[in-house]
């Protein structure tokens, strides 16, 4: 059991947390949230002692923790899989002793004693299945079998993902603290890593953008704000949706308390009755049935007021593309696409690279003009774009922020009052107005550009990634938004429940080409085999 007793961390006159006090349990999976600079990633280095701090962090005897390191080029020369066994220290020091001793050429007395001592404490910690075991969580991840006696310099970034996972991983630590883990995995290997944590019996907590994982595997969320953190029972979703609700009962005055009361039980009971898809799911249903209405409290956070309108209806058409060719120094990108996308549709880019995707959405929007094909919009179509890379929009801008939005709104919504209220409903309040558009956050300048779009009023949204750099809060009022929206939308993302809950249309460039399904995207990943029911 992993116990925090007074735990208190200033940076200055900034306070990130103070008094914190909380026993994290095994058998239970933690979802640390909280705003982008709350200090999520912080407290974790406070849990392994990287960070100092006031008061106590106390692991059980002989109990291991495990944490997921994000420094990609921190072994380079070393094997694939000894980097994974690496994961389990004491293990691998054991490992490199026995072998010196093994390699002297005086082999002594004194050092068989000590070479059967090693042996013996190996055989108890599982030495003998380290390596198979270490292979199997490279395979499960889908690190295949040829890279494994490679060095980690002669892999890709995205088998360097995997490889830091499975180190973290390895060796059923008794705590396991992962930190952004889905970042740079693919569909399976997320997949993969959910079911691993719904069957792990010993502690996790996880800092994650992710709502569909921090959905799939935490029986608990641990909420980081003003200071402070609050354990609640449930996922992401029951979190957010039983503190929003009692906001509303805090602050709605014309119904009945006792009606807001019951709506709130039912909500409880609602979701304590679907949880029941997995043994951590079973487990949160009988935690969650116990949960008193004094134990859910309005959340504090701030959510961005993220809705788009349009000026007018799309008609009859909204795009088609024919016989679309684009090279980029030479390398062909897309190569002759041909689809037609109808009005309503709202489009997952997915499949082929990163760089088609982009590319395909950057000639559509009218960025780049192809080396050959044609794009044929419908006439009563406008569109807004949101780029993967916004640079070109900040950098050398000499403007406050109200100043750079005013070139983007219409004439009869240039004036000040106008500007700085639709800013402070974007979370850019009083002199955050102000703040030159050029030294604003990575989080900032995202919920500037869809400022931007807002005020265009288009019917067709072109949204490339738009969920990164955001905190969940943001994500969220982004994800409720496009939901919303009445027009048609084509992006691209990783984050799967942003993906279902606005998407039901498919557009997958694989192998080259573009295949258009009416389908719900979780749905097309089951018909593909990608994912299971």
């Amino acid at each position: 059991m992993l116990q925090v007793s007074n735990v208190s961390l200033r940076f200055g006159d900034r306070k990130l947390f103070e008094d914190v006090n909380i026993k994290f349990t095994p058998g239970n999976c933690y979802g640390l949230i909280g705003a982008n600079g709350a200090g999520k990633s912080t407290f974790l280095k406070v849990l392994t002692g990287e960070v100092d701090s006031e008061g106590h962090v106390t692991l059980g005897d002989d109990e291991r923790m495990a944490f997921l390191r994000q420094d990609h080029f921190g072994y380079e020369d070393t094997r694939v899989l000894d980097v994974v066994l690496m994961g389990h220290e004491k293990l691998w020091s054991i490992m490199n002793e026995k072998n010196e001793i093994y390699m002297k050429p005086d082999f002594s007395d004194e050092d068989g004693i000590r070479a059967a001592e090693l042996e013996g404490e190996y055989g108890e910690m599982g030495g003998w299945t380290a390596e198979s075991d270490a292979e199997t969580l490279l395979h499960g991840l889908g690190v295949p079998h040829e890279l494994v006696d490679k060095t980690m310099a002669e892999i890709d970034n995205t088998a360097k993902v995997k490889v830091l996972l499975a180190q973290s991983l390895f060796g059923n630590p008794d705590v396991l603290l992962l930190d952004e883990p889905t970042n740079g995995l693919d569909i399976e290997a997320v997949q993969w890593l959910e079911e691993f944590l719904i069957n792990f019996e010993n502690t996790v907590i996880v800092v994650s953008h992710d709502r569909h994982f921090l959905n799939n595997v935490c029986t608990h969320i641990a909420d980081l704000d003003f200071g402070k953190i609050q354990v609640y029972v449930g996922n992401y979703d029951f979190w957010y949706q039983s503190s929003q609700m009692a906001l509303q009962m805090a602050q709605d005055q014309n119904k009945k308390k006792e009606e807001k009361i019951k709506e709130l039980k039912d909500f409880v009971a609602r979701f304590s009755a679907n949880a029941s898809k997995s043994k951590q799911a079973t487990s949160r249903k009988k935690m969650l049935e116990k949960i008193e209405l004094d134990d859910i409290k309005p959340s504090s956070r701030r959510y961005p007021f993220v809705g788009f309108t349009a000026e007018r209806e799309i008609g009859n058409e909204l795009i088609t593309v024919r016989d679309l060719t684009h090279t980029i120094d030479g390398e062909t990108v897309l190569d002759n696409l041909s689809f037609t996308l109808s009005p309503n549709d709202k489009v997952i880019v997915t499949g082929g690279s990163e760089l088609q995707r982009t590319t395909l959405l950057r000639i559509l929007a009218g960025e780049v003009t192809p080396d050959s094909g044609q794009v044929n919009w419908g006439v009563t179509t406008s569109q807004s774009y949101f780029p993967k890379d916004n640079s070109e929009f900040f950098e050398g801008v000499d403007l406050s922020l109200v100043e750079w939005l005013r070139q983007y709104a219409p004439p009869e919504e240039q004036t000040e009052t106008f500007l700085r209220g639709f800013l402070g409903r974007m979370l850019f309040s009083g002199e955050e107005a102000k703040k030159k558009a050029s030294v604003l956050s990575g989080g900032e300048k995202v919920r500037a550009m869809l400022s931007k779009m807002m005020l265009s009023q288009a019917n067709v949204l072109i949204l490339d990634e738009p969920t990164n750099h955001l905190d969940l809060e943001s994500i969220t009022a982004v994800n409720d938004g496009l939901k919303k929206f009445k027009g048609s939308i084509l992006f691209t993302s990783h984050d799967l429940e942003f993906i279902n809950t606005i998407s039901n249309t498919v557009l997958d460039l694989s192998d080259n080409k573009a295949l258009v399904k009416e389908i719900g995207y979780e749905d097309y990943l089951i018909e593909k085999g990608i994912i299971k029911k």
